[in-house]
């Protein structure tokens, strides 16, 4: 696959996402994973498509790839808290959310964190 043809497939597949087309988006990605699989826009938009097609293990994966990759990622964190709050994992979402809303003081980022923590102290009871 050639450079351009990869850049047209990516950014295709990042359309796709935007427009909720998760499994389209994962079709055209493919062969930009095959190229680029350890960068990390490539990951963390694999992660997104995952996320909504609700693949959420493969989306964690995805998007703890793109933390080993680059760990100020402030808005993988924020994801990967988002995948792990569905899977019903509250703790572990906390955490990452935690760090993603210490990294980015984005009111969207202290809302995640401020839900988790809520439904983390009605579990708690």
């Amino acid at each position: 696959m050639s450079s351009e043809t990869t850049i047209d497939a990516f950014r295709k597949a990042e359309d796709l996402v935007a427009q909720r087309r998760p499994f389209e988006a994962l079709r055209k990605l493919e062969p930009v994973l095959d190229v680029e699989p350890d960068k990390p826009s490539v990951q963390l938009l694999l992660g997104r498509a995952c996320f909504f097609s609700a693949q959420l293990r493969r989306a964690e994966r995805a998007f703890l790839r793109v933390l080993e990759l680059d760990p100020s990622d402030h808005y993988a964190r924020l994801v990967l808290g988002r995948t792990l709050q569905r899977q019903g994992r509250l703790r572990e979402a906390q955490t990452q959310l935690r760090l993603a809303a210490t990294m980015n003081p984005d009111p969207a980022y202290q809302e995640a964190l401020g839900e988790v923590s809520a439904r983390i102290a009605v579990e708690d009871g």
